[in-house]
């Protein structure tokens, strides 16, 4: 059932895209990975009643109290996202409960995560949580345009310190840079030793079919790749 939250903090990460904490009166409860909906009218100047607007937002931090946070990226022509970044602190929205199947499937195996733009979000609660309880090497590989839309640069540069186990490879397809660029699946033969490991996807549709055709070239299992599972419907073969 949809129940009301409060935006209590607002933080421009990125010249397009805000981090909201909204809190409720009750603990979320979720799995890292999984996504919430915001959920509100609009005006629709072609019908007699107002429109329902309802869209996926996929929470970044873990599971342990009364808020979560959200990072939405403003869209000129996006409707739910407009409406987000006119908001302000202390403002009041309506969310759906939490769900969703991109979520942590074996703490015990290693893992590489691959995202691009907002992709990365369902990542960094996965990372977070697999660097509490996981045992195994990650390898995270985030794709963007340039660097000043890179988002949780900071945080995933402050984890790969505090971390041996992870691996942060951020690849830049409209600027020239020391780091990688191009297409951030092109990357992944460069730091993997070995297959053995599950792969986490999510993205535009077309990285995310391209990476998973690129790992089923190096002979990695269908069990062994997971996504949200949508992406092939919205890309023409």
């Amino acid at each position: 059932m949809p129940f009301e939250a409060m935006i209590t903090s607002i933080h421009q990460m990125t010249p397009q895209v805000k981090q909201f904490v909204i809190e409720a009166d009750e603990p979320f409860e979720f799995v890292p990975g999984q996504h919430t909906t915001v959920q509100f009218e609009r005006d629709d100047p072609d019908e007699d009643e107002d429109q329902e607007v309802v869209r996926p937002y996929t929470a970044t931090n873990t599971p342990n109290n009364n808020a979560i946070t959200l990072a939405i990226k403003r869209y000129d022509d996006g409707t739910a996202s407009v409406y987000m970044h006119e908001r302000k602190t202390g403002d009041t929205i309506t969310l759906g409960e939490l769900g969703g199947n991109l979520t942590l499937q074996d703490k015990d195996r290693d893992v590489v995560f691959v995202s691009t733009g907002t992709g990365i979000t369902p990542m960094i609660a996965m990372l977070k949580q697999y660097l509490e309880v996981g045992t195994g090497e990650v390898h995270f590989f985030y794709g963007e345009k340039n660097q000043e839309n890179i988002m949780y640069r900071e945080t995933l540069d402050q984890l790969s310190t505090e971390h041996n186990q992870l691996s942060v490879v951020y690849s830049l397809s409209d600027e020239d840079w020391d780091g990688p660029t191009g297409h951030v699946q092109d990357h992944l033969d460069d730091c993997l030793n070995g297959l053995d490991r599950d792969f986490y996807v999510c993205g535009v549709p077309q990285m995310v079919v391209d990476t998973k055709d690129h790992l089923d070239e190096l002979d990695v299992p269908d069990e062994r790749v997971f996504s949200e599972g949508w992406e092939d419907g919205e890309v023409e073969n």
